[in-house]
């Protein structure tokens, strides 16, 4: 028999490096990281998935096989993270997964977005229910489909009183302004990029796909033209809601901006970081934050420069990881998708209307019984 409380969360985000997976306990209001994996994308895969996020031919031929493929790694990464944890498939209630994005469009005239990792594949494949297809619903009430982790940064971090930001640093950054009293509507919005540029210039130019703790970007110079260049970026003005994807800050928008620059390798790496910082520090001045105490997770969170250059910006605000709050920074997203899986099951909304622009809040998801 399912254990009602243990959910298996499964994510890829919009760095193409492969599965978050998580086995957590949710019988409590704080949940319980039981176990957590990350299953690497192989480099076929990790290449086929770059090319589909950009517009091209025989898309629809090649969505299909890499959904099937996408799937069978995320049940790869679901069976792996059950068996580090010693739980078996049959005392798992359901598994959230979130899939890949391959396109967010939400101000196209007809708005869209899309996640592949078939979760009929995922549920044959583990025997476990699945749910899945989380944002289009959001997008069906008239909302952004995104951001969608809020709602679970509501239930673990308000707190009355207390003024707080919850600062996601993946591909991209996006912010959560919970209020200092319940009453009041939690707001958060996608500020722009955070590691999605940074990943791929370092990519391009050292033997390497991350900036470990910015150490590269720190030993270049910030570049203030680059900067105001990047800055000009309509979407940096667009008012809020709003969401924003890798398909948008790709390697050909940085070339565009770089063409009348001649800089060094480091010196646009330092100047991303500062372009990270200053879209993030201006986003929570605008909500009134800047006081506040911001707790910050996602990978991003390592970045030890892009944390200094933020503090630079923000010298009144209190910045630390939400591990100093039990919660480990890495696991949050997974986390999140466990935890809607069983709203979900529970006929509860997973969205909030107030960050993402819906209509209404909704419930969120398709189930998939095993």
């Amino acid at each position: 028999m399912p254990n009602e409380s243990v959910f298996v969360g499964l994510i890829s985000g919009t760095s193409l490096d492969g599965v978050d997976a998580v086995v957590v306990d949710l019988s409590s209001n704080q949940p319980r990281l039981i176990s957590s994996h990350v299953e690497p994308y192989p480099t076929q895969l990790r290449t086929s998935l770059r090319a589909l996020c950009q517009p091209g031919s025989n898309e629809i031929d090649r969505m299909g096989e890499l959904d099937k493929q996408v799937a069978v790694t995320f049940a790869t990464a679901c069976r792996t993270v059950l068996a580090d944890s010693g739980i078996t498939p049959h005392q798992v209630t359901a598994i959230g997964s979130h899939g890949q994005t391959i396109r967010h469009r939400p101000d196209a005239e007809n708005p869209f977005t899309l996640q592949i990792g078939d979760p009929n594949t995922i549920a044959e494949l583990t025997g476990i229910t699945t749910v899945a297809d989380f944002r289009r619903r959001d997008m069906a009430a008239g909302g952004q489909g995104a951001p969608l982790v809020p709602v679970l940064h509501q239930a673990l971090f308000q707190k009355p009183g207390r003024k707080r930001i919850i600062l996601n640093l993946g591909g991209i950054a996006n912010i959560t302004c919970l209020p200092d009293n319940n009453a009041k509507p939690v707001t958060g919005y996608d500020t722009g990029p955070a590691n999605t540029l940074l990943d791929r210039w370092i990519e391009n130019h050292r033997t390497v796909t991350l900036d470990h703790q910015g150490a590269w970007a720190k030993s270049g110079h910030i570049n203030d033209s680059l900067l105001n260049d990047l800055l000009s970026d309509p979407y940096f003005q667009q008012p809020p809601p709003k969401s924003t994807g890798r398909e948008y800050f790709t390697l050909d928008w940085l070339l565009e901006k770089l063409t009348p620059h001649q800089l060094s390798a480091e010196d646009v790496q330092a100047t991303l970081v500062e372009l990270s910082a200053a879209t993030i520090a201006q986003a929570i001045l605008d909500e009134g934050y800047d006081e506040s105490e911001i707790l910050v997770c996602g990978g991003g969170a390592h970045n030890l420069y892009l944390l200094e250059r933020l503090g630079n910006r923000l010298p009144s605000a209190e910045i630390q990881p939400t591990s100093a709050y039990g919660v480990d920074p890495d696991w949050i997203e997974a986390i999140t998708f466990a935890w809607l899986a069983k709203r979900t099951l529970s006929g509860l909304n997973g969205n909030l209307a107030s960050v993402t622009g819906a209509d209404r809040n909704v419930i969120l998801g398709g189930i998939y019984p095993a």
